[in-house]
């Protein structure tokens, strides 16, 4: 009896020792910190295991356990919340009950979940739009999006910018009571990446009569071109979200073949033809010197792959990639960052290039920040940490929109 326990006391140690990672001393709450990244990596790793034993995949999973999360579309005192459809997608819209003598401002917001999973339905989401539409007495529209990898890139790009165009249209304005001149997009983590891509697009085309007056990126992902930026090494082992995790999920935005993962670990996944995209995410020159530190630059290893992915070139995917005269025509930018984030680079350097383009961006740098803190606004999963970066974007909104 005492060698089976001793022999079971050894395998919890050996567990717990391949999910712990070091919470930085200027995290706040640290035990509950702490407790968030076990969870969250023993559900990564039963996860993995599930998908090595052939059980299911590791998105279906990880999807399984978010569902139990999800939220029905309750009104309130102060906000309407009805679930509907943008032509066949699916948005979850909050209007204020209060009476207005004029147009509202609005918002669209993008959730995160790695592309894979995620929906407006979740708690914090949901908490998080309902708060804004409030706080701001604007109509927020929350847009659930199609997931890889039953649906890769641009499934998701597509149907976020049909369901942008139609809510802009002036019938939809109207009836939804919206002030075309004050209306603005929104995302977190890869609905970040959502949210710059539709921008980029909208500011454009010529189609689309009102444009956006702010871009909101909260934590977002914007490139995948190199995979070893001074955040990826930092953070490979981070709080939450790990180096290995982002490739995965990211690699399955584009595709299932596993060669890609295999290949963004080692830097080695870009083809011959996209070196003239180098400059664009060369973190040697976009990035200030206190997150470059003591790190040395060296470029994507090209040409490795067997395998070749177009949309791995495409800015609707990685919006970092558009070119300078492609940005200049954005709208006033909201960037905030985590520095405990492997994804906080490429916020950084966003903003090193709109900044260079002339675009008005506002820049948000959480130094004891982690990467999906806007998840855990809700009990039992609630941060304090969360909760300010709520306060801070929504601020900003107010301040601005």
């Amino acid at each position: 009896m005492g060698f089976k326990a001793l022999c079971f006391g050894l395998l919890c140690v050996s567990f717990l020792s391949c999910i712990y990672t070091p919470v930085p001393d200027n995290i706040e709450e640290t035990w509950k910190v702490m407790a968030l990244d076990t969870v969250a990596k023993t559900c990564s790793l039963m996860a993995l295991c599930l998908e090595n034993l052939g059980v299911m995949r590791y998105e279906e999973f990880i999807s399984m356990i978010i569902n139990l999360d999800y939220t029905q579309p309750l009104s309130d005192e102060h906000i309407t919340v009805t679930d509907t459809a943008f032509v066949d997608i699916p948005v979850r819209l909050y209007l204020p009950k209060r009476k207005s003598e004029a147009p509202r401002r609005a918002v669209i917001y993008f959730h995160g979940g790695g592309f894979c999973f995620g929906s407006f339905k979740q708690r914090a989401f949901d908490f998080l739009n309902r708060w804004t539409a409030n706080k701001l007495d604007a109509v927020v529209v929350g847009i659930d999006y199609r997931l890889a990898p039953q649906h890769h890139f641009p499934a998701q790009f597509e149907d976020g910018i049909t369901a942008v165009k139609f809510f802009l249209q002036d019938k939809i304005l109207t009836k939804y009571g919206v002030d075309p001149t004050r209306i603005a997009v929104s995302g977190d983590s890869s609905g970040g990446t959502l949210a710059a891509a539709v921008t980029q697009q909208v500011q454009i085309d010529p189609e689309v009569k009102h444009k956006l007056k702010l871009q909101a990126l909260l934590y977002p992902g914007l490139q995948v071109i190199d995979t070893h930026l001074p955040s990826h090494r930092e953070n490979e082992h981070g709080i939450v979200l790990t180096r290995d995790i982002a490739i995965k999920l990211v690699s399955l935005f584009f595709t299932k073949d596993e060669a890609l993962p295999q290949a963004m670990r080692k830097n080695q996944h870009m083809p011959p033809e996209s070196r003239h995209l180098f400059r664009f995410v060369n973190w040697s020159t976009l990035l200030p010197d206190k997150f470059r530190k003591d790190h040395v630059y060296t470029e994507p290893v090209l040409g490795r792959s067997a395998f070749s992915l177009p949309a791995l070139m495409d800015h609707r995917a990685l919006p970092l990639l558009a070119s300078d005269d492609h940005l200049q025509h954005l709208p006033q930018t909201y960037i905030l960052t985590c520095q405990h984030d492997v994804l906080r680079d490429d916020g950084i350097m966003y903003v090193s290039r709109l900044q260079k383009v002339g675009v008005q961006v506002f820049h948000d740098h959480v130094e004891d920040g982690i990467h999906g803190a806007l998840s855990y606004m809700t009990s039992p999963l609630h941060l304090d940490l969360g909760l300010r970066i709520k306060d801070m974007y929504v601020s900003w909104l107010d301040n601005n929109l």
